[in-house]
């Protein structure tokens, strides 16, 4: 993982212009810190779970000071969070979303149904956790988890963005990420 910007690395991008001076910085560096501030969420509630993602977006946590804004459709959202139970037949549908949402793309499993099963893993008509279709790249398990655990779980994801050099790829592919687990209480 990258370490956090020093004050001296970005005074050695500094250029001195008449007038003051402008900040040159490599440009995967720039959209490493323009997707980590500016995730937008395709958000999935699916059941109780979907009530402690609101009060994450609310006053008194605000989602939107860690950049976090909620979308209605997967054609503007890069993070997809999955609150609740899954049920079998709605499974096809949240594939179908996942698919539709640009690159790069992360998935946030929240709650010990969207992670596991939760309660309902022996019921034939619940899946075993959003694994089962979709990568997911970071789990917050509880039942359900506090507004604190989702927010802990995005910083991690914004952690994990930071790590990427997607624009040092030049096509290869990516290397198979390890999902980050935030556990409940």
């Amino acid at each position: 993982m990258d370490k956090p910007l020093t004050q001296s690395e970005i005074d050695t991008w500094k250029v001195p212009v008449p007038g003051g001076s402008v900040l040159l910085a490599p440009a995967d560096r720039l959209a490493q810190w323009a997707r980590r501030n500016s995730m937008w969420s395709l958000t999935f509630g699916l059941s109780c779970c979907a009530i402690e993602m609101m009060a994450a977006a609310a006053a008194r946590n605000d989602l939107d000071r860690f950049g976090i804004f909620f979308r209605a459709t997967p054609r503007q959202a890069d993070v997809m969070i999955v609150a609740g139970w899954i049920s079998v037949k709605m499974a096809p549908f949240i594939k179908t979303l996942y698919d539709q949402m640009p690159e790069p793309k992360y998935v946030i499993a929240m709650g010990g149904c969207a992670s596991a099963g939760g309660p309902y893993r022996d019921s034939i008509t619940v899946v075993k956790g959003a694994d089962q279709f979709i990568p997911v790249d970071v789990y917050v398990y509880g039942c359900p988890p506090r507004p604190e655990n989702l927010i802990n779980g995005i910083i991690k994801l914004q952690d994990l963005i930071t790590s990427e050099h997607a624009l040092t790829r030049r096509g290869q592919p990516l290397p198979p990420r390890t999902p980050i687990v935030i556990g409940g209480e």
